[in-house]
């Protein structure tokens, strides 16, 4: 087992109180509009860095780079060491940073390895890919990576990966891992594991467009969250933000109705929006992220049309505009 240089009790605190500041920031990877050879268009290092500048100021509670929404699965470990690095720069201690590491565990231990060099505070392990595995596996596959990474580790449930109330209890015991992101939304169940650890033991909504869920999760005491939206309007991220930590259900129920919602109907036009709807978004504020690389594809005209539409509501909702 590698023992833990870096104080795991220190982030974990580090974290809970940003996480009570503001959302969780998941940035978007910056390309060029060209290509850069089999993987498409090149990482564009100094648009990202311009992009992580502006988004910082925003005043989030973390930076998670290089995640689902940064686009990690299209990364290869070169772009991936510069993307964490710019991250660790830019934010220069002012926040965490929780790098986006992933596929089998020992794929994972090595860009845990390269995160750990660019400077990076934690991890977050997101789920393997392809197949399905028993709770004892995931548990497993959690361990391995943890001995051979300094680095704490936060898990991600989502898709075929799911902890039960046992197997949270082993999770929870592995030296290293403070935390877990939920991308389930069973309520029920995520309770029980909520109760079945330790309380420094650290959850937030990973929801797709976490927004949506974000008050049934804090009925549980789930009040921490990622925000998709603050990857292309911080305002509109901010502002509902301020609106549910203050009580203001007024405000909460205008933004959920007349954008979040209509947001979510957009999104789930198509496979894959998720990000290329987001990217798209960003690019219709100026802001430098340039195209989505394959496996994924930007949204076409009508598309972008309603969601040129639907960004103007929400701005507009919080006193904000598109540029």
């Amino acid at each position: 087992m590698v023992a833990l240089t870096a104080d795991a009790a220190t982030t974990t605190a580090r974290l809970r109180d940003g996480m009570a500041k503001g959302v969780l920031s998941f940035p978007l990877t910056s390309f060029t509009g060209e290509r850069g050879g089999p993987g498409g268009p090149a990482l564009d290092l100094r648009a990202f860095r311009d992009y992580l500048a502006a988004q910082i100021e925003t005043g989030p509670g973390a930076l998670f780079p290089a995640c689902g929404t940064g686009e990690f699965f299209s990364l290869d470990e070169d772009e991936y060491r510069q993307v964490i690095t710019a991250s660790v720069r830019e934010a220069g201690g002012r926040l965490p940073v929780v790098a986006g590491i992933g596929y089998g565990w020992a794929q994972a231990a090595r860009f845990a390895r390269i995160a750990e060099e660019a400077g990076a505070d934690a991890a977050l392990v997101l789920p393997h890919y392809l197949v399905k595995a028993p709770r004892a596996g995931l548990v497993a596959q959690l361990r391995q990576i943890a001995a051979r990474t300094r680095l704490p580790l936060i898990a991600y449930q989502r898709d075929q990966v799911a902890f039960g109330v046992d197997s949270v209890r082993e999770l929870a015991a592995i030296p290293g891992v403070i935390g877990l992101k939920d991308g389930h939304s069973d309520l029920d169940r995520l309770q029980r594991l909520k109760l079945a650890v330790p309380e420094d033991f650290l959850f937030f909504n990973g929801a797709a467009t976490a927004e949506v869920q974000a008050r049934p999760y804090a009925s549980i005491g789930i009040t921490a969250y990622s925000s998709a939206v603050h990857a292309f309007a911080p305002e509109i991220a901010n502002a509902f933000f301020a609106a549910l930590r203050d009580g203001d259900d007024a405000a909460v129920e205008r933004l959920l109705r007349d954008f979040y919602v209509p947001l979510v109907e957009l999104r789930d036009r198509a496979t894959g929006y998720a990000v290329s709807l987001v990217k798209a978004a960003a690019r219709l504020r100026g802001r430098p992220v340039g195209p989505v690389r394959a496996p994924l594809t930007d949204p076409g005209p009508d598309d972008l049309a309603a969601l040129e539409e639907l960004l103007a509501t929400g701005l507009d909702l919080v006193g904000a505009t598109t540029r």
